[in-house]
Parts: C-alpha cells; sequence; structure tokens
C-alpha cells in the first residue's frame, strides 16, 4: 500500500478541490436550499471556505477508509491532515490580508488550493512513516465528525465574530 500512498493523496487532492469548487456555487445553484446550505458556501466568510474544504475532506476519507483498513492510525491521520487544512485557510487569508490588505479573487483561490493540498501532503507523510502516537483513533473519527456538527450549527447561527462575517 505503501507505494500508493501518492497516488491516493493526489487523488483525494484532485476529488477535495473539485468538489470544494462545486460547493462554492451549489447553493447559489440551488435557489439557496436549506437543504444544501449545510455543506456549501452560503457567503463569502472565512468560515464558509473552510465549510468548503472540510466536506471533501470528509467524503474522500470515509471513502479512502474502506482501502486503508490495514492502518490502524488511519483516522488519527486524517485528524491531523483535516485540522492541517481548516487552520491554514483563516492562517493565510487573516495573514496575507493583515500584510498586504485587501486580497484579489484569484489569491483567495490560490489559498483554497493550498489548503486543500497541505491535508494530503500531511496525512502522506504520516501514512508512509506507517506509525502514530494516536491510540485512539475512534476518538479521532468523532472529533472529525463534531467538527462537521460544527459546520452545520454555525451555518444556521453563526457568531458575531469576524470569521463568520460575509466578507
Amino acid at each position: 500500500m505503501k507505494q500508493n500512498i501518492s497516488l491516493w493523496q493526489f487523488s483525494g487532492f484532485a476529488v477535495t478541490a473539485l468538489l470544494g469548487a462545486l460547493l462554492h456555487y451549489l447553493y447559489d445553484w440551488s435557489g439557496k436550499s436549506i437543504i444544501i446550505a449545510p455543506f456549501s458556501g452560503i457567503d463569502e466568510s472565512t468560515w464558509e471556505h473552510m465549510k468548503l474544504l472540510y466536506f471533501p475532506l470528509l467524503t474522500f476519507a470515509l471513502f479512502q477508509s474502506f482501502f486503508f483498513k490495514g492502518y490502524g492510525n488511519f483516522w488519527c491521520i486524517k485528524l491531523r491532515g483535516v485540522l492541517t487544512g481548516l487552520l491554514a485557510i483563516p492562517v493565510i487569508f487573516y495573514t496575507y490580508n493583515g500584510a498586504l490588505g485587501k486580497s484579489p479573487d484569484w489569491i483567495n483561490i490560490v489559498i483554497f488550493f493550498v489548503a486543500a493540498a497541505l491535508p494530503f501532503i500531511t496525512e502522506a507523510y504520516f501514512l508512509k512513516k506507517g506509525k502514530s502516537d494516536c491510540k485512539h483513533p475512534h476518538l479521532a473519527f468523532a472529533a472529525i465528525c463534531l467538527i462537521g456538527v460544527m459546520f452545520v450549527f454555525f451555518t444556521f447561527y453563526k457568531p458575531n465574530i469576524p470569521i463568520f462575517k460575509d466578507n
């Protein structure tokens, strides 16, 4: 399986980037469907762009998990990847905007693609290493799911803080 890890991770990046781009527009395309809202971008906030990354990452991870049953640390590694990608979006976006001011749309697109690549680079490193210090893969999976619950919840109940504000 180790020889296929790079192919899996590249495929995961491609699927995540494509699905994330589609989810960016799906809410508008659906006529602003309340059923679609929890899984797609409903505005241009940083939080919504993180959601565009999360759901494709989760979808690919669920598919990939069927082929990585021999990796007892799979979900621990996936949690590291998901957190890396999700944290990359606000860190890069706010650092760039803080340093240079408002960013053009093409920079925001690049930020998304970089953030989509980082989880798979991180995961490839740990999958090839073959071990993890994570002792509770079920808790890692639960944490990944909890992140999804937060995305759904905050779609409808947004706190009044900058990361949730429509840019």
